[in-house]
């Protein structure tokens, strides 16, 4: 007689740690109970519970939830990168943002890390073609998150956006694996050009607040641009730069600035 089969669900040990930490939210205040149950504690998988935020986030009276849902549902199936971009974003801002205690934040408060799970979707509408969609995607985040990242800009895995308000991203642009930057940072043009006109910035780049980097530049891996800098020239690898415009003032400071998070530079970085 042949043996029955069994069935094993898969282990989700980070899915676990997410479900573990709301239902302690939700005994610690019962009053966000019914938050964190729709958000998270009714659905068995961190791809179910995404599309749900992100649905919730970008419905409105134009589109209905249930139908936003859908599209996202739909992407996801379609790419399960996306599912992996999500999983090593919330890693980046778990392991790098110190007021982030615990793995349930980032998918129940953190626009940033919204923000850039909804324009993953808008991205995989773009490479599809359904680009009246993407426009559609692009525009909800960035009315309900103030941030405005083109459907077309390339966007890594790893990333953190901290704060993540005014953040510009433009159509060309290219931003590599492990990069964090806060908030207020523009990655644009310099003009009216059409053609590849936007930053690329490396793996492992740290871009302080309200930094500007305009025009198709390359900013190498593993550098840092100050907070507040005008970036119009291309950024070496592991270098510092500072200023209006801004200009080399010493090397990176350490392998991986973009995790150590550190903003300061003084005479061992000149």
């Amino acid at each position: 007689m042949a043996e029955p089969q069994r069935h094993v669900t898969a282990l989700d040990p980070v899915w676990d740690q997410i479900t573990r930490e709301a239902q302690q939210a939700v005994q610690d205040e019962p009053l966000i109970g019914g938050f964190v149950h729709a958000c998270i504690l009714h659905h068995k998988s961190i791809d179910k519970a995404l599309s749900y935020r992100i649905a919730a986030k970008l419905a409105s009276n134009e589109m209905s939830m249930v139908v936003v849902r859908e599209m996202v549902e739909e992407a996801f199936a379609e790419d399960p990168e996306l599912i992996e971009s999500a999983r090593a974003d919330l890693m980046a801002i778990y392991e790098r943002d110190p007021a982030c205690h615990r793995l349930a934040q980032p998918i129940l408060y953190f626009k940033g890390y919204q923000a850039v799970q909804a324009y993953r979707v808008g991205h995989h509408l773009w490479t599809k073609g359904r680009i009246d969609l993407a426009y559609f995607v692009q525009m909800r985040v960035s009315e309900i998150f103030g941030v405005d990242i083109h459907p077309g800009a390339r966007i890594g895995k790893g990333v953190m956006i901290d704060h993540a308000h005014s953040i510009v991203i433009g159509e060309t642009a290219v931003v590599g694996d492990n990069v964090s930057m806060l908030h207020s940072v523009t990655l644009g043009g310099t003009g009216k050009e059409e053609e590849d006109r936007h930053p690329k910035i490396g793996d492992g780049v740290l871009i302080g607040a309200g930094a500007k980097v305009l025009g198709n530049i390359k900013v190498g891996h593993c550098s840092r641009i100050a907070a507040g800098s005008v970036v119009l020239e291309e950024v070496p690898p592991c270098k510092t730069v500072a200023g209006i415009p801004a200009r080399i003032v010493g090397e990176a400071g350490c392998e991986q600035p973009s995790i150590s998070m550190n903003h300061m530079f003084g005479p061992k970085d000149k």
